[in-house]
């Protein structure tokens, strides 16, 4: 009989508050922040978590964050390439994008919403339709990662534009080139050498007037944009060349010389917050012109007194004045105001636009690398003689439910209801039942832990050397024991509760016993509190890596750098097994609860189950492709032993085996960093893990069988499906890109051209690819058995039975042509393409004769229009080398073209409407302004009235709640 198992499944994670991965997003209220693969949505003035953003099944990290225009929506970009637009109130994705290669690195909307730009690693930009939920076009020029992107509105369309929505786009890339981009013709129209090192960010200012580009290297430079040469496009002037929209102005001097990561202004006060340095972010302040005449003549004044002013002849004085005016006036326009000096590195910040406080300030957000989000409150220059510096003051901060740096022990109490988790700098209690951080409390680099019995009390050893006791109920530190001259790398409870084990760097394992003493309280009523009292120790030849206790108390295994595992009987420390045969140090192992098997991972990728009996090993398995952390045995009831066990490692993965048949029965994955911890629960039913991502996540068993076999199959399966994807999308890739085999390409655009189509498969889109291809073959199928079945109509006197209709026709009540409909309009509008473009040419010509009868039919005529225009541009060869094709698309163009006149007719007839509506409307409130004036007896022009009307208009949207 084959054995069947229970699937375990991922069902928490938490211990994140924002991950270094991204940029957060603040509107004010909330903070939209990544956390690996989701979205977390804080009130961090509350500290309270109001949303998660998941998506089943998708395990990539999360790149880059952006609002749109329509405060609801934003576009959410990722590791893989894909970028899904979320809905912040209804927390579903509306629509995803795949389109690039590489992680998703930089996003841009336009000042409508309406079209959003992506840059990426993978060095190309693509542009997409938000509305239509559709990749517009593809453009390709830089040869290293893009960085920032920002739209360039245009009052007027340029001469050059045949598009009805111009427009141009700045990017920047760390290949130092800045690069504007003609939306209406689809090119380059402007390369600059910006800085010598890589451009990390860009900014423009409210105006869209001057440009500011910040390098590696920490320089910061304005340039000017030609509002004029955007509007009237690429032209040549006198001279034959052509005209430059974009002009080099002066470098803004910063107070350090760092890596500028990002630039922005404040939407309405006069701030740009410039960073430049990993822990801090420098404030200036935007002058004025009169502020700026009065310095610069108060700079004259001080010249001419000097006497530094002297006359070197009216033409050079001019060229002077000039060259100071261009030279000095940016460093006059902005003057340093503060600097705001956070608690750790800063991943990104972002302003709020609103006023707090009695005197009036600016807030500015900042998410943290260090897994935490601060507000710091900014005061308003004032126009004042003081010359008292402004300090940035910090308003709130939101740290508490995770820790700053890597997970590297956790440990569960004998009833599963805590968790304990320590990294270098705290110690956190969870309560497993509500995910919630209950205590935290401060140590030292802690390396491992364990529950007291009694679950009130947990040790915890330190690199240092050190043996913490912390009280949970009174969050307090009762006592520090100097336990050893190295690292406490192990520690274990005795099996009968009186004492620990712990092994150190210092080739010693002591031994504790659990102990009462008085507290050192200031009352008179001193109370007991537990301490540790050293016993015995025994001298090991190498550094001691862990420690552990037979379950049944008889046996001790120590494990050495040595890469041996010594085992040694309890009450009187004597030699019993010596264990060797792996490569490099054992850094884990455990028991099984029938004291039978022991099992040792290492640091050579490898796990080996021993028996306890005579030290034989029993099976040797390859199981992480990196060094193996961790291993623990799943516990089981009373009464009942279980050889299943649990091993984490720095390839990411948490894998499930069966220590009798030596298989391993699922494999985990979810961690996107090297995972340090392991704790399984005493009742067998989940297990923690706690890893380098700073993520602690829980997987419980369900109770969904499994079997190897499927499970194996399944695992073959998802390889197949992804390899198949990423072998359609394999495209030549240039230098510098980030994709594999890139060194043989062409330095020149990669041998590609500018301008391309925006697909890539995936497994949806094939999956929806084939769900098209399926409808056609029903629905040719069941049109062939009816007119067979006509025929035989006519050919019999006597009428046969009608064939038996197709499963899903008749369940739907649909026919064959309202079926492949009915398919094709599940199919998403961003995956379309990339579905037809897995139909075969044969499936093509079938789906062109439903596009007939759907165009007679007058069914979803957008749809068919879409469908036709993409598939006469995909397969045009192939159509104009087939005479047989003329009598499809001959047919179809009749059809498909009274169609579209009808719905151009019923398009025209509602905007008549709508334009004899609004005359109306704006008939009848010109008649009341002007019924009011009379009445007033005041005078009112049309102009006058027009104008009041028009701000009439400009109303505040008020969101309504059933």
């Amino acid at each position: 009989m084959v054995r069947s198992y229970l699937r375990h499944g991922g069902t928490k994670a938490f211990g994140l508050v924002c991950s270094a991965t991204s940029n957060s997003a603040y509107d004010g209220k909330h903070a939209y922040v990544p956390a690996l693969e989701d979205v977390l949505v804080w009130d961090v003035k509350k500290g309270d978590m109001m949303a998660m953003w998941h998506e089943t099944g998708h395990r990539s990290e999360v790149s880059c964050i952006l609002q749109s225009p329509q405060k609801d929506m934003f576009a959410v970009g990722y590791m893989d390439g894909s970028i899904r637009l979320w809905s912040a109130s209804t927390e579903n994705v509306v629509v995803a994008f795949n389109g690039h290669k590489k992680a998703v690195t930089a996003l841009a909307f336009d000042d409508q919403g309406a079209r959003l730009a992506s840059g990426s690693q993978d060095t190309e930009l693509i542009v997409w339709d938000v509305l239509a939920e559709t990749g517009l076009y593809r453009l390709r020029g830089h040869r290293d990662q893009i960085t920032a992107i920002r739209f360039i509105s245009t009052p007027t369309s340029p001469s050059t534009s045949t598009s009805p929505t111009p427009g141009y786009i700045l990017t920047s890339s760390k290949d130092t080139f800045l690069k504007l981009w003609d939306l209406s013709t689809q090119h380059c129209v402007q390369t600059v050498v910006a800085h010598r090192a890589e451009i990390w960010c860009l900014e423009l200012d409210q105006g869209g007037d001057i440009l500011f580009t910040g390098s590696g290297e920490g320089e910061v430079k304005a340039w000017r944009i030609d509002g004029e040469a955007l509007t009237s496009g690429l032209k040549e002037n006198e001279n034959g060349e052509l005209t430059k929209m974009i002009h080099p102005l002066a470098s803004l001097p910063l107070s350090v010389r760092h890596r500028v990561t990002q630039i922005t202004f404040h939407p309405s006060q006069p701030l740009l917050a410039i960073q430049s340095h990993d822990r801090s972010v420098e404030i200036f302040r935007v002058r004025t012109e009169e502020e700026v005449k009065k310095k610069q003549a108060r700079r004259q004044k001080r010249e001419k007194e000097k006497g530094k002013a002297k006359k070197k002849g009216e033409a050079q004085e001019m060229v002077d004045a000039k060259s100071e005016e261009e030279s000095v006036g940016l460093v006059d326009l902005f003057t340093p105001y503060l600097v705001v000096r956070a608690s750790g590195k800063i991943r990104s910040f972002s302003f709020v636009d609103e006023e707090r406080g009695p005197k009036g300030g600016v807030q500015i957000f900042t998410a943290l690398a260090s897994n935490a989000l601060e507000i710091y409150s900014i005061p308003l220059p004032e126009r004042s003689h003081k010359k008292e510096t402004p300090e940035a003051t910090r308003l709130h901060s939101l740290d508490l439910p995770g820790h700053r740096t890597d997970v590297r022990t956790l440990c569960l109490s004998t009833d599963d209801q805590l968790l304990a988790s320590a990294s270098n700098g705290s110690l956190k209690v969870w309560n497993m039942r509500t995910s919630a951080c209950i205590r935290t409390l401060e140590c030292g680099y802690a390396i491992c832990s364990t529950f007291l019995p009694g679950n009130c009390h947990i040790a915890v050893g330190t690199k240092s050397g050190e043996i913490l006791l912390y009280d949970v109920a009174s969050s307090a530190l009762i006592e520090t024991v100097k336990a050893h001259e190295g690292a406490v790398w192990s520690i274990d409870v005795k099996p009968d509760g009186r004492g620990i084990v712990s092994g150190s760097a210092d080739k010693d394992v002591k031994f504790w016993e659990l102990d009462t003493k008085k507290s050192d309280g200031q009352n008179n009523d001193k109370t007991k509190i537990p301490t540790i009292v050293h016993v015995k120790t025994l001298k090991m030849t190498d550094d001691v890596l862990a420690v552990k206790y037979s379950p049944d108390g008889r046996l001790l295994a120590v494990s050495l750098l040595d890469a041996t595992v010594k085992v040694f009987c309890q009450d009187t420390l004597k030699f019993f097994l010596s264990l060797y045969g792996h490569k490099l140090p054992v850094l884990s192992l455990d028991i099984s609860s029938d004291s039978k098997l022991i099992v040792t991972c290492s640091a050579d990728k490898n796990v080996k189950i021993w028996g306890l009996d005579f030290g034989d090993c029993h099976k040797s398995m390859f199981a992480h492709e990196e060094s193996v952390m961790q291993v623990a045995f799943e516990r089981s009831d009373p009464g009942e032993h279980s050889h299943y066990f649990w091993t984490v490692g720095k390839d990411r993965m948490v894998k499930y085996w069966d220590g009798d048949k030596f298989e391993m029965i699922q494999r985990l994955d979810g961690h996107h960093g090297e995972i340090w911890a392991l704790a399984v629960s005493n009742r067998g039913s989940f297990v923690v893990t706690g890893s380098h991502d700073r993520s602690i996540r829980v997987w419980e068993k369900t109770d969904e069988p499994l079997f190897l076999a499927e499970e194996r199959e399944r695992e073959l399966e998802d390889l197949y499906e992804s390899g198949l994807a990423d072998t359609l999308n394999k495209t030549d890739a240039r230098i510098g890109s980030g994709v594999e085999g890139a060194e043989g390409q062409d330095q020149q655009n990669g041998g590609e051209a500018e301008v391309a189509g925006v697909t890539k498969q995936t497994v949806d889109t094939l999956m929806a690819g084939e769900k098209i291809l399926e409808a056609l073959d029903a629905a040719d199928a069941e049109r062939a058995a009816a007119r067979e079945y006509e025929e035989l109509k006519l050919k019999m006197p006597d009428p046969p039975l009608p064939p038996p209709r197709h499963a899903f026709m008749a369940a739907l009540d649909l026919g064959p042509e309202e079926y492949v409909l009915y398919v094709v309009q599940k199919v998403s509008n961003a995956a379309l393409y990339d579905a037809l473009l897995v139909l075969p040419f044969g499936k093509v010509v079938s789906l062109l004769g439903y596009l007939n009868e759907w165009a007679i039919r007058h069914w979803n005529i957008p749809l068919v229009s879409r469908i036709l225009f993409f598939l006469l541009k995909t397969h045009h060869h192939q159509i104009v080398s087939n005479r047989t094709m003329r009598t499809v698309l001959i047919p179809l163009r009749t059809h498909l073209r009274a169609a579209l006149r009808r719905e151009k007719d019923e398009i025209g007839y509602n905007l008549a409407a709508l334009k004899f509506l609004q005359r109306r409307v704006v008939a009848s409130r010109t008649a009341e302004f002007y019924g009011e004036a009379i009445e007033t007896g005041g005078e009112l022009d049309e102009a006058k009235v027009r104008e009041m009307i028009a701000e009439g208009k400009k109303r505040k949207r008020v969101s309504l709640k059933a």
